[in-house]
């Protein structure tokens, strides 16, 4: 069997920044075992199956190199990429995935893609596991957790930039990833995603966790629209418009590969 593949790097208008994705639009649903398959072949953060019922609305699925994942932002932001490029007369599309709903996802004027998330804000953690503790190099000033990661907030964006993980430390905490953030000095906020237990080391650009941080910072901050920047090697830009209920992710792609794989 041959399938379309196409690379695309996320949340960046320059090629080999952001965080890349790798897209598969199919008619049916593959085996579970051979999206696993492909994607570890693959090996990026993330690879998404589509599946398309029209041109408008597709159901989506994430699969990271070491298992499935319940919700990605940037293959979310390259999959409704590589779809208005396939349909250029179409200005928004909704994906369905399983755990998060449906996402209305828009094509702006200005080259923009604007995500629909749940608002997944993340509450203060009083009881901190030792093994985020002794997983970090830097001691946070506060912890937060939501059903995707914990939320390590530094006081200095120089803490986010030199933190240091311990990877064995951190995958006890799965199912749970762990991001890290302070206050920017350019952007809004800053942060640092490390997901040993299901994804691997660090990944560049993730917009799940901004459905966390958007709304945190939103909150501190006393403002609903925030430009974030993900401190990774890559590094990304994501736009951020927070309301009481649901969180609105922009960014750029850049489409990097085209092709077709035989499975």
């Amino acid at each position: 069997m041959k399938l379309r593949i196409n690379i695309v790097d996320a949340f960046t208008e320059e090629r080999f920044k952001g965080n890349s994705a790798a897209v598969i639009i199919s008619e049916k649903w593959l085996s579970d075992e051979l999206m696993q398959s492909i994607a570890m072949e693959n090996n990026l953060s993330e690879t998404a199956y589509l599946l398309k019922e029209d041109n408008e609305n597709y159901a989506i699925r994430w699969f990271s190199p070491i298992t499935e994942i319940d919700f990605c932002g940037h293959a979310t932001l390259a999959s409704a990429s590589i779809v208005f490029s396939d349909n250029p007369e179409v200005k928004e599309v909704v994906f369905t995935a399983e755990a998060v709903g449906k996402m209305a996802i828009t094509k702006t004027d200005e080259g923009y893609i604007q995500m629909n998330f749940p608002n997944r804000e993340p509450a203060v953690l009083d009881d901190v596991p030792e093994n985020l503790l002794t997983g970090l190099s830097i001691k946070p000033s506060k912890v937060l957790l939501n059903d995707q990661a914990y939320f390590v907030v530094y006081d200095d964006e120089v803490d986010v930039r030199n933190v240091v993980q311990n990877k064995q430390n951190l995958e006890q905490l799965a199912p749970h990833d762990v991001g890290v953030t302070a206050k920017g000095k350019e952007y809004d906020f800053v942060s640092r995603y490390f997901w040993p237990a299901n994804g691997g080391d660090e990944d560049p650009v993730t917009g799940s966790i901004h459905t966390g941080l958007a709304p945190y910072w939103s909150e501190q901050l006393g403002k609903t629209e925030l430009l974030a920047y993900q401190a990774s090697k890559r590094g990304g830009v994501l736009s951020c418009r927070v309301t009481e209920e649901r969180v609105y992710i922009s960014g750029k792609a850049v489409h990097y590969l085209e092709g077709f794989i035989n499975v």
